[in-house]
């Protein structure tokens, strides 16, 4: 027998738990796609595989195989979101801020900023698993997020990106309501009643 088979595992070091930094709209869209998971989704998926199952000869079987194969997507998925959940750190943008913080770019700020052609933009500053790019919502971990990070109304603040660096101005940070899409139903799944497309 060679070694590599005869040596005890490593117990994993415990990891320092990450904030996943989030907006109440953007925690809610989570908790709605995790409940659809469990509730619907799940279920309808685990009476076909069952019905297929029944059926006898599970080699040949792409119903069974194609619906273990969503099963494992879909209990992936409900992991991921679990420990996003679990892990999630609610910030109102809205909030009152007292000080520097009601000027400076935070989590949450909505940004609007000037490239050194003078074309503006608006952004606002979201979690992970907020971002979307046609709402201008960037993640606070993005290169354009970090670069904003602490800024105010008349900083100047170098964006680094993979052609080099652009040195942006910023023209004002604001706090306002941040909307973020809602959970929708995928069309097609596998939790429609029977029937409808």
């Amino acid at each position: 027998m060679r070694k590599g088979f005869t040596r005890k595992p490593q117990a994993e070091a415990p990891s320092t738990r990450v904030k996943n930094y989030i907006t109440r709209s953007g925690l809610d869209r989570l908790k709605d796609e995790h409940r659809f998971l469990l509730t619907r989704e799940r279920p309808a998926v685990v009476e076909v595989v069952a019905w297929a199952a029944s059926n006898g000869d599970r080699s040949e079987n792409a119903d069974y195989k194609y619906g273990k194969r969503r099963l494992r997507q879909i209990d992936g998925r409900i992991r991921f979101l679990t420990k996003r959940i679990e892990a999630a750190e609610v910030v109102d943008p809205e909030a009152p801020r007292a000080g520097q913080a009601a000027t400076r770019a935070f989590f949450g700020a909505t940004v609007r900023y000037a490239n050194a052609a003078g074309v503006e933009r608006v952004v606002s500053i979201v979690g992970t698993d907020e971002v979307d790019l046609n709402r201008n919502h960037i993640s606070w971990v993005s290169p354009l997020g970090r670069a904003l990070m602490k800024s105010s109304a008349g900083d100047s603040v170098v964006l680094h990106v993979p052609r080099g660096t652009e040195n942006l101005t910023v023209l004002e940070v604001r706090y306002e309501r941040i909307s973020v899409e809602p959970f929708r139903e995928p069309t097609g799944s596998e939790a429609l009643p029977k029937g409808t497309s």
